[in-house]
């Protein structure tokens, strides 16, 4: 009998040096993350890593940096000039937050018809936001002028009497404050209104035969299903308030009248580049962005628990 051969089954061949589809794929998105990753990496993670370094320095810029441990931050407890600074910058804030949102929210319910030319209206609202901070300190410093200005020749117009705004220490603060608002309230209506714009118009449309009024429309409506908008706001205008408010105070007053605008980030700069101490600010600087997040944190829980009591 003749042996018939039979052919053996075909061998795979393992290649264990080939990735998974799911390797490939995480190693894509890995490549085209890198440009981010690497920007994030060396222009965020590194210099809150080298500012966190600083804090536990004494550091004048001009000689090596000396240890000092936690000193700057134990010396952050027994300093006047920084309790000071903290209370303008929490009145500043108090002015800005509540006072801007209130203007932002007037202006697009404003916007928020059917208007011809809205178009034009929300580039002209987004100019001041767009412009440089320091071209507006400026046109505004020129406004508040006691001898000149437009602002106090118009009351004097009137007959009304004309402050000193940027020398009157109790002035001083809301008129800065009020610069703030005026630059940013064009781009949060904006944003508020575009949140207006997504609510179903049904809602308002059942509670029109429910025979409820313009203002219970707005107060259990629009309110209540803003509040995503609104918390996002009011953060926006928080880290304005602390952050971004340094160069409308360093053009229009300097800090000034004595320190009656001395806000903590004018008060970091000053630490860093005039007393030169780098350490110390940067020990300030990590105060500021621990109070950033408990802020941020109870606006959260604040703004929670107002949008569920609207309900």
């Amino acid at each position: 009998m003749t042996n018939i051969p039979i052919a053996a089954p075909p061998q795979t061949v393992s290649h264990p040096q080939m990735l998974s589809r799911e390797a490939r794929e995480g190693l894509t998105a890995y490549l085209f993350l890198a440009p981010n990753l690497i920007s994030l990496g060396l222009f965020v993670v590194a210099p809150l890593l080298a500012g966190l370094a600083i804090s536990l320095t004494d550091w004048d810029m001009m000689s090596s940096p000396t240890w000092v441990g936690a000193a700057n931050y134990a010396g952050l407890l027994s300093d006047p000039a920084l309790m000071l600074s903290l209370k303008v910058t929490l009145l500043y804030s108090l002015m800005v937050i509540p006072g801007g949102l209130i203007v932002s929210m007037l202006i697009a319910l404003a916007l928020n018809t059917d208007i011809r030319g809205l178009r034009i209206y929300q580039a002209i609202l987004f100019l001041p936001y767009v412009s440089s901070t320091v071209a507006v300190a400026l046109a505004w410093k020129w406004i508040y002028n006691p001898q000149y200005g437009i602002l106090n020749a118009a009351l004097r117009a009137v007959g009304l009497p004309q402050p000193d705004w940027l020398t009157d220490p109790d002035v001083a603060i809301v008129s800065v404050a009020i610069v703030s608002i005026w630059q940013t309230a064009g781009y949060n209506a904006i944003l508020l209104m575009a949140g207006m714009r997504s609510i179903p118009k049904h809602y308002y449309e059942a509670a029109s035969m429910d025979g409820a009024t313009s203002w219970q429309k707005f107060w259990r409506i629009t309110l209540p299903l803003l509040k995503p908008t609104i918390f996002f706001v009011m953060v926006t205008s928080l880290i304005n308030s602390f952050i971004q408010s340094f160069n409308i105070i360093f053009v229009m007053t300097g800090g000034g009248p004595g320190n009656a605008t001395k806000v903590l980030m004018f008060y970091i700069w000053e630490n860093a580049f005039n007393f030169f101490k780098m350490g110390y600010a940067s020990a300030i600087s990590y105060l500021l962005f621990v109070l950033l997040i408990g802020v941020t944190m109870l606006q959260l829980r604040v703004t929670g628990r107002g949008a569920e009591e609207m309900r």
